[in-house]
């Protein structure tokens, strides 16, 4: 009985060795088709996860199998190419030339590779039949002079260091008035007006009695009396000097012989009367302000610059001052001062000219146009209509030859003539477009578009169904 069932199991060892080594047979032969061309498995059209080793019928939908041939294998991943920058997948204008994170966000930079022929990725190609089409033209981004104007508002004032005010230095009367209205026009050593003070009658008076000590002791036998003479009559001619009693004036007084009852007061300096507080009659002192004028050979100009054209505002700047009542007719005029805060009100910086005014062309309180010309120096420029501004971010077209254009962001900085300077992301000597750059960017984003839109990889659903 024992041996009976050692020779069952023998043979069933037998047949399951025999079925094994066969398979394995089966199995490592290479199943060619009719073309000669090696068939790696048969799967469903319909239902790609299903797989099968050999031809038959789908079970689930009845679909006949088809064979998957070798040469259909995915090819062996390639490389990538150069890598160009390095970038943050969630903040792309954030660019690097080695790897790291991006300190703002934290994220690991991912590469960014030079794609097939050698063009930097997001290139296209426009043939140039197309491009004459859409109206592409060039431009060179090249060093050039960088100016820029600045225009403000101005307004014409006094200048502050020509103006003067008439005092008289010592109590009296007003009695006669040369200069009778504001706004007249006078002129250096021109009579203001006259005053009658007692004080000054007094002190012609000592004036006369030192003159007449010092004749009548210049004869005298002791020379210090007449040193004292001379000493007395100097202090007395000085003190009419302190008051401003002029040369002429004294030298009348020691000629006649006779006091002045009424001193002349003149004008100090050449312009015209914007206060008159002098009247006949009128009792006056030394803190008596007669009257106040201003020389209107130079004046100021006061301009309202614009907080974000501050920072270019510096004694020493040349200006032209445009006139609306004389078209076509400027001044120069030169930055004096800046004043150190802005007008709170305006948000503006005033800013300080000062100019000659010739024919007196220029009044007080008249309003001007005032043009600034800075130079920035020389600087990386391209035409201003080759930078394409989303406002979000600055694109140009670099042209790459043959056809292929790319689309790189820059970073501009001041705009004038007609060209904007380029702060980063060109070098000298780059072709860039010129116009037609919204139809290329048009174009540029369709391609964005339409390589983000990829269909799912076969197998990611197991159900499909059929109408």
């Amino acid at each position: 009985m024992k041996g009976r069932v050692l020779a069952v199991a023998a043979a069933l060892v037998a047949g399951f060795l025999a079925g094994y080594f066969a398979t394995s047979r089966r199995t490592q032969q290479v199943t060619l088709d009719s073309k000669g061309r090696r068939i790696l498995y048969w799967v469903d059209p319909m239902h790609p996860s299903y797989k099968s080793d050999r031809p038959g019928i789908a079970p689930d939908c009845g679909m006949k199998l088809e064979p998957v041939y070798a040469e259909a294998e995915p090819p062996a991943a390639q490389p990538k190419g150069r890598i160009l920058y390095w970038r943050d997948p969630q903040q792309p204008e954030y660019r690097s030339d080695k790897p790291g994170l991006n300190p703002e966000t934290g994220n690991e930079l991912e590469p960014v590779y030079e794609e097939a022929g050698g063009h930097p990725p997001g290139t296209i190609h426009i043939s140039p039949e197309k491009q004459q089409l859409i109206g592409v033209t060039w431009a060179t981004a090249e060093v050039t002079p960088v100016s820029r104007q600045v225009r403000a508002l101005g307004r014409v004032a006094y200048d502050e260091t020509r103006l003067v005010e008439v005092h008289a230095k010592v109590e009296g009367w007003v009695e006669k008035v040369f200069v009778n209205f504001t706004g007249q026009q006078v002129r250096k050593g021109e009579p203001l007006l006259t005053v009658y003070s007692p004080e000054l009658l007094a002190s012609q008076n000592e004036l006369l009695l030192a003159a007449r000590a010092q004749q009548i002791l210049q004869s005298g036998p002791v020379s210090h009396a007449r040193a004292y003479s001379r000493t007395l009559l100097e202090a007395a001619r000085k003190r009419l000097e302190l008051w401003d009693v002029s040369a002429e004036q004294i030298e009348q007084v020691l000629a006649t012989g006779q006091p002045i009852r009424s001193v002349t007061i003149y004008a100090p300096a050449d312009g015209y009367v914007l206060q008159r507080q002098a009247f006949p009659s009128q009792r006056i002192t030394p803190e008596t302000k007669l009257y106040t004028l201003a020389d209107l050979s130079r004046i100021w100009i006061i301009a309202e610059v614009f907080e974000s054209e501050a920072g270019l505002m510096r004694p020493g700047l040349l200006a032209r001052i445009q006139l609306a009542h004389l078209p076509g007719r400027s001044l120069s005029a030169r930055v004096s001062y800046v004043q150190p805060e802005l007008d709170p009100a305006t948000r503006t910086l005033k800013v300080r000219l000062e100019a000659a005014n010739p024919e007196l062309i220029l009044k007080p309180e008249m309003f001007v146009e005032v043009e600034f010309e800075l130079s920035l120096g020389r600087k990386l420029t391209v035409p201003a209509e080759a930078v394409l501004d989303s406002g979000v971010r600055k694109t140009v077209f670099v042209d790459r030859g043959n056809g292929y254009l790319e689309p790189r962001q820059v970073e501009t900085g001041e705009q004038a003539g007609g060209r904007v300077v380029i702060l980063k992301g060109l070098r000298a000597g780059e072709r860039v477009v010129a116009s037609g750059n919204f139809l290329i960017d048009s174009e540029s984003q369709l391609k964005a578009a339409l390589g983000a839109m990829g269909a799912p990889p076969a197998g990611t659903s197991a159900e499909h169904k059929h109408d």
